[in-house]
């Protein structure tokens, strides 16, 4: 990171324009408006823009990025993964000023590496809200989604204290807690903590038979909750983490195997140590989100 960091506005003294607003986009809108001098929503989708300006929680929305962003002095990309990584690449085209960026998307090694291709004029900062939902629409967005929430910030070496303030300032505003960390970290653990719990609750989905269903109870819809997340969404995730997501699997097939093996040999003590064992993990696990 630099030291140079230019003159610091407040938000409330910033344009602020947000690319994409489905849940995490449209939930930002909520957090951020009253708070910023201005807030400007882009969506590709035209019902999506006739909705947020039926809500009112932005001061002004396009379907077309040319049209809104250039007088942004903080640009927020918020749509999935891959589609951020086209914008990075279109951006000296649609700003062609100086901006502050940063973006949310669920993977961060070849986002960070897309901004660290940016022109000098922009300022680029990824990060990551640890807050998402089964559904990604604008009607499952909330104001209060981020609060208390984690939200991995990924600086560059490029990155400047501006920048770095501007994205505090932000998280303290919407209520979430910052944590810093490289990109290639924060790829390698979602893989076991987010991208490969969906595989698992997908495949749980796809291997139970229908005739169970009359059975299932509240354990079955824990565990599969997940597996309703749009795939358009999963893909970019997956295809842009596969080979932590693959190390990932292969780590929970031993875990798998080890289970397997102990039942085959009807091992009930050692089933039972196992089982203990995961268990104490789970909270040890878990004891860091509370």
């Amino acid at each position: 990171m630099t030291e140079e960091d230019g003159f610091f506005k407040p938000i409330s003294e910033t344009t602020i324009a947000i690319v994409g607003l489905g849940l995490i986009g449209g939930s930002l809108a909520m957090a951020l408006h009253g708070s910023c001098k201005k807030l400007i929503g882009c969506d590709i989708d035209q019902a999506t823009i006739h909705r947020v300006r039926e809500m009112r929680i932005v001061d002004e929305a396009d379907t077309k990025a040319e049209n809104v962003l250039p007088e942004a002095e903080l640009i927020i990309l918020a749509t999935p993964v891959r589609t951020i990584l086209q914008i990075l690449y279109q951006l000296p085209s649609l700003h062609p000023g100086n901006a502050m960026i940063l973006d949310t998307g669920s993977t961060k090694a070849q986002i960070v590496h897309a901004l660290n291709q940016l022109p000098e004029r922009f300022d680029p900062i990824g990060g990551h809200p640890i807050c998402g939902k089964e559904k990604g629409t604008l009607e499952a967005a909330e104001a209060t989604l981020f609060k208390n929430a984690a939200f991995v910030l990924t600086p560059l070496a490029r990155t400047t204290t501006r920048a770095i303030r501007m994205a505090q300032q932000l998280l303290r505003i919407i209520g979430a807690q910052d944590i810093w960390m490289s990109a290639e970290t924060h790829d390698t653990w979602t893989a076991a903590t987010s991208h490969m719990p969906y595989l698992i609750s997908n495949a749980l989905a796809a291997a139970t038979p229908s005739e169970a269903a009359i059975l299932i109870g509240p354990g079955f819809r824990s565990m599969t909750r997940i597996a309703a997340t749009p795939s358009s969404i999963m893909l970019d995730i997956l295809l842009t983490n596969k080979q932590n997501i693959l190390q990932a699997l292969a780590h929970f097939r031993s875990q798998l195997d080890v289970l397997e093996t102990l039942l085959q040999t009807e091992n009930a003590d050692g089933l039972n140590q196992k089982l203990l064992s995961g268990a104490n993990h789970q909270k040890e696990l878990l004891q860091y989100t509370t």
